[in-house]
């Protein structure tokens, strides 16, 4: 059976002519930093984010972690918002390997106010905690892929100058965030000190992610890569899939919003789901199912029979995510069998 894949956006395949640019690509030992290909990754990411350098990694689970490791000592607390990706989705890895402690902050839409922030930094006193780093998420996953809003940003890393504090952002959909607003991702990244993004989600590479920052902490960023296992060689057969999406892929993703505006239209009136509009921003769309009396997993297994993959969140929740490998038509046959598998 033929699926239409909405689980995630990471599913998606590099294009001929992505495979070409790949299969050409000049490579080294990037170990020895001796890569071209990947040399040049790293200099235009930064330079698209206005930051002096950049380090390619594997994934963005380990270029978060990196970046926690780099900026805390053990003991430390770092703020999250409750429901990131770096609080739920990262195998406890900030307290294995950096010995910090999480604060979740319950946010709204996945946006935690400034206000919230400066409420949650301890008091210095020597038994608490020292608050080194707070990590946001920009588009929220779990959220339904809602954008951080600049001006509670700005604030945010004001607090957090005059704390002494550092701002990670986890931007694994930061290009997202940037066609939808209109807002590039250089002015985002003016208010954080490091910043994940992500080639291998909406952009369409097969692998891999950046971590970029001052030299200071990318310098350090290389060990902790290194010792987390993540030092790689003649890399550059894959950092050439990640600059082809830039080049090529970057504006497309705005076609994946209007297919997931589309579903989330569609399916607006069925009563046995819900959807928050306001959530709607992005390439996710999140669907509350409490209403139908049966499980998300069970809803997800239906309309994999079906021939729709969508991914089960939560006992309550179902996700469908828009990409460049599913056409407009194909979330239009998707929101037609969903439709009749949550009213049957």
């Amino acid at each position: 059976m033929k699926y239409i894949d909405l689980r995630s956006d990471t599913v998606t395949k590099p294009s001929p002519e992505m495979r070409a640019a790949m299969a050409e690509a000049e490579v080294g030992d990037d170990v020895y930093g001796e890569d071209p290909t990947v040399n040049m990754l790293q200099e235009t990411v930064a330079s698209l984010l206005g930051k002096e350098d950049a380090l390619f990694t594997p994934s963005g689970l380990m270029a978060n972690q990196i970046a926690i490791k780099a900026q805390t000592n053990p003991g430390d607390e770092v703020i999250v918002e409750a429901q990131s990706h770096i609080y739920n989705y990262e195998t406890a890895a900030a307290a294995v390997l950096s010995n910090v402690l999480l604060r979740p902050i319950e946010g709204r839409y996945g946006i935690v106010t400034s206000q919230q922030v400066k409420s949650a930094l301890r008091l210095p006193v020597y038994y608490n905690p020292k608050t080194t780093l707070i990590c946001l998420e920009n588009t929220h996953n779990k959220a339904g892929g809602t954008v951080f809003p600049l001006d509670v940003l700005k604030d945010i890393y004001s607090i957090a100058q005059k704390h002494d504090i550092r701002v990670h952002m986890d931007g694994a959909r930061l290009w997202n965030a940037s066609v939808a607003t209109g807002i590039s991702v250089k002015e985002y990244a003016r208010y954080a000190d490091t910043i994940t993004v992500c080639f291998s989600k909406g952009l369409g590479a097969p692998i891999g992610s950046a971590l970029v920052g001052t030299k200071e902490i990318i310098e350090k960023a290389r060990i902790y890569r290194k010792m987390f296992g993540g030092g790689m060689r003649q890399v550059g057969i894959i950092a050439a899939g990640a600059l082809y999406a830039l080049k090529y892929h970057r504006d497309e993703l705005a076609h994946d919003h209007e297919k997931i505006r589309w579903l989330a239209n569609a399916l607006q009136n069925v009563k046995t789901i819900s959807i928050d509009q306001n959530t709607v921003q992005t390439n996710i769309l999140v669907m509350e199912v409490t209403k139908n009396g049966i499980t998300a997993e069970e809803i997800a297994q239906k309309l994999k029979k079906e021939g729709v993959l969508l991914s089960v969140m939560s006992t309550t929740t179902i996700r469908a995510v828009a990409h460049r490998d599913v056409t407009m038509d194909d979330v239009q046959l998707a929101g037609e069998i969903i439709k009749k598998i949550l009213l049957e």
